[in-house]
């Protein structure tokens, strides 16, 4: 008997530590979904089984973090730890200044402070919630200019986060390039299904841009994650270190804003880096009124030794193979059994298409709600909304944003969950897809002024 070539996949660690996992019945979870308001964010962890609702700050971290945690430096002002982070983002991601936040928002913030005034334009590879809101709320108009192919759940496009060059410069062309501060360009596009940019288009945007004085800010919070699919998926960089991809994808853009929640593998943390002397000066006034002092900014000294440590981490090659592979898994078992989502999977959670999932339904139903409810309900597994909900209403008509892609996300944690988790989490879709028609949809009786996605309470139809 031949024997395969090919060896089984594992994770690339080995546990140490174990948390115990709750698992729940029918009726606590139905009792449990209906105190929550049928959104999945209320719902306590208590009642939760694998908990698929973010990435963000769930990952678990390594000995390495743990011990760099037991050597934090608490000083309120230049603390050695921020000399440790400041180095690291410098190594991988090139970026001349940081100052730290307490979290990603809190840099968005500090940048569209610093950069956006009343009616700017801001064109974007298609929207983020919080990143939109803080440009509105800074008095800009965030302008999606991704290509077709992002809003297209079927589409095989290998870099469906790239930027459409004509919807750019029609932009720049329509209230001109000093009413537009910056491109904001995220790495792998969250709302699109975790979709990454090439190099390339990265190039194309920086060739555009730069004559004009248009500058190009990075949401960097997952751009190891779009550095590991150019070197899979783009010519010319198979051979080429994460980290040199990295450093490359920064030497094209003046700065970028960071949660490290997600890439650098810890609780909590963000950052705004940038090269940009004056931007620079103004965040450091900024950061004392809203977050804390320029070498903290609402993080303990063991907070940023253990993000330090944690971006040297994140560009190793076999964490993040192991990391996109797990994903990937989790996606391909769906795509075998007939279950909508959207493709190519991407890089930090599988994307069920709530749309064609539940066809029988109109949007004012909010489909990717009522799919986030219905999983819970038959398993205790925890994913969330990303379509009507999420997306909000225009700041001047206050109607709807209606997007296409209506998406219920099953996000995988890093460094978290098994194979065998993977496994339990395709049989609850597989089952929830079986009685699919039974879903009659959800209304939102109670919606917050912002982000309303968080906080926002349904019922049953």
């Amino acid at each position: 008997m031949s024997r395969p070539t090919v060896r089984s996949w594992a994770e690339p660690y080995k546990i140490k530590v174990v948390e115990p996992l709750t698992v729940t019945t029918r009726d606590q979870r139905d009792a449990a979904l209906a105190e929550a308001g049928y959104n999945t964010f209320l719902l306590p962890s208590r009642f939760v089984y694998i908990d698929l609702l973010t990435d963000s700050g769930t990952g678990a971290m390594s000995d390495e973090q743990w011990a760099g945690m037991m050597l934090g430096d608490e000083a309120y002002a230049g603390s050695r730890n921020f000399e440790h982070l400041e180095a690291a983002v410098r190594e991988y991601y090139g970026f001349k200044y940081l100052v730290p936040t307490h979290q990603g928002r809190g840099a968005e913030h500090l940048l569209s402070r610093v950069k956006i005034k009343p009616g700017d334009r801001i064109p974007g590879n298609m929207y983020f919630t919080t990143t939109r809101l803080h440009q509105e709320l800074a008095g800009a108009t965030f302008v999606d200019v991704v290509i077709d192919e992002a809003h297209d759940p079927d589409s095989l496009h290998p870099f469906k986060g790239n930027v459409d060059l004509g919807k750019l410069q029609a932009v720049i062309d329509e209230v001109g390039p000093e009413r537009v501060p910056y491109v904001c360009l995220a790495g792998t596009v969250n709302m699109a299904g975790g979709q990454p940019f090439s190099m390339a288009n990265l190039r194309e945007v920086r060739a555009l841009t730069e004559p004009l004085g248009v500058k190009v800010y990075l949401d960097a919070t997952r751009l190891v994650e779009n550095a590991y699919f150019v070197q899979r998926r783009e010519p010319g960089y198979a051979e080429k270190s994460l980290k040199e991809i990295l450093l490359e994808i920064c030497a094209h853009a003046d700065g970028c804003t960071m949660s490290a929640k997600k890439d650098s593998l810890v609780n909590i943390g963000g950052f705004l880096a940038t090269n940009e002397d004056d931007l620079y000066e103004e965040a450091c006034n900024l950061v004392v009124v809203f977050e804390g002092l320029h070498t903290y900014g609402g993080l303990a000294g063991r907070d940023m030794e253990a993000m330090a440590r944690g971006i040297a981490e994140s560009v190793r090659q076999e964490h993040m193979a192991a990391r996109i592979g797990q994903v990937e898994y989790l996606g391909d078992h769906l795509v075998s059994e007939g279950i909508p989502v959207v493709r190519p999977i991407g890089g930090h959670a599988v994307f069920l298409d709530a749309r064609r999932f539940y066809d029988h339904l109109p949007q004012d139903a909010f489909p990717a709600q009522t799919l986030a409810a219905e999983l819970y309900l038959e398993s205790g597994i925890r994913s969330m909304e990303r379509g009507i909900a999420s997306a909000g209403r225009d700041p001047v008509t206050g109607e709807n944003h209606r997007p296409n892609l209506e998406l219920t996300r099953l996000t995988i944690p890093r460094r978290v969950y098994t194979q065998a988790h993977m496994d339990v989490t395709a049989e609850a879709v597989y089952a929830t897809y079986d009685r699919r028609r039974q879903a009659r949809g959800l209304k939102m009786v109670y919606e917050p002024k912002y982000l309303r996605f968080f906080r926002a309470r349904f019922e049953p139809l």
